[in-house]
């Protein structure tokens, strides 16, 4: 089956090597944006989503290392950087890294080689965002947004139901024992005797009102709670 094409970025001032790149990706059934200085590059790459960015280091207006600074402290981007310059040195490749690029390719360098690094970042940052999410039946949580749905609907809970819903989802379908639950959410504190009864049952009644009868928040009686859906096995995206 083909793979989804990808939408790169190249920032880059060199508009023979640019044109070949583009070239390149284009003729493979990826839709590539191409900026010729650091300041356009950088307003591209903070207002529209791409796969990957392939960026020089020396570029006009804003040089390379200056925009993945800014791409990351500043505007929180996480899109995978491969930096394509001509300064090899070690300490160059490592100031590169060093502010948040994630491949390094020193010039001349075959265009093939070249996308075999882009296609292997963006695998690479596929994956990770994969294992931020937990799917339970119709029931998914990502723990990077903290937010939790069910068929695609937000459910709208307080920080300790929720918590209290990642943890049965990670755990589903084993039983979460009472003293786990407590631990993860007060630690050693005191916790009043029906606090916890408390927040199950705002998180029940949540999912209740999502009309999630296949979620099943069940009680162990004397042990603690398990969340069973029709697939039994929690599992990450």
């Amino acid at each position: 089956m083909p793979k989804p094409p990808l939408k790169l970025l190249i920032i880059e001032d060199d508009a023979d090597l640019a044109a070949n790149l583009s070239d390149h990706f284009t003729a493979r059934g990826h839709f590539v944006d191409v900026a010729a200085d650091g300041k356009a590059g950088l307003h591209l790459a903070a207002t529209e989503n791409f796969d990957a960015l392939l960026l020089d280091l020396v570029l006009p207006g804003v040089d390379g290392l200056e925009l993945i600074r800014r791409l990351r402290e500043e505007i929180g981007r996480t899109t995978p950087i491969l930096v394509i310059s001509a300064r090899d040195t070690v300490a160059e490749r490592i100031a590169g890294l060093g502010v948040g690029a994630d491949d390094y390719l020193v010039k001349p360098f075959a265009l093939a080689e070249a996308e075999a690094r882009v296609l292997a970042l963006v695998r690479r940052a596929r994956q990770a965002v994969a294992k931020t999410r937990i799917r339970c039946g119709e029931l998914v949580y990502d723990s990077i947004s903290l937010r939790a749905a069910y068929r695609g609907r937000p459910l709208d809970l307080a920080p300790i139901p929720l918590r209290i819903l990642e943890m049965l989802m990670r755990a589903s379908p084993r039983v979460v024992r009472r003293g786990e639950l407590e631990r993860a959410l007060w630690g050693n504190a005191p916790t009043p005797s029906d606090a916890l009864r408390s927040h199950l049952y705002a998180l029940r009644s949540t999912l209740a009102a999502a009309g999630a009868p296949d979620a099943t928040i069940e009680t162990v009686r004397g042990i603690g709670w398990r969340l069973t859906v029709p697939t039994t096995d929690a599992a990450t995206d």
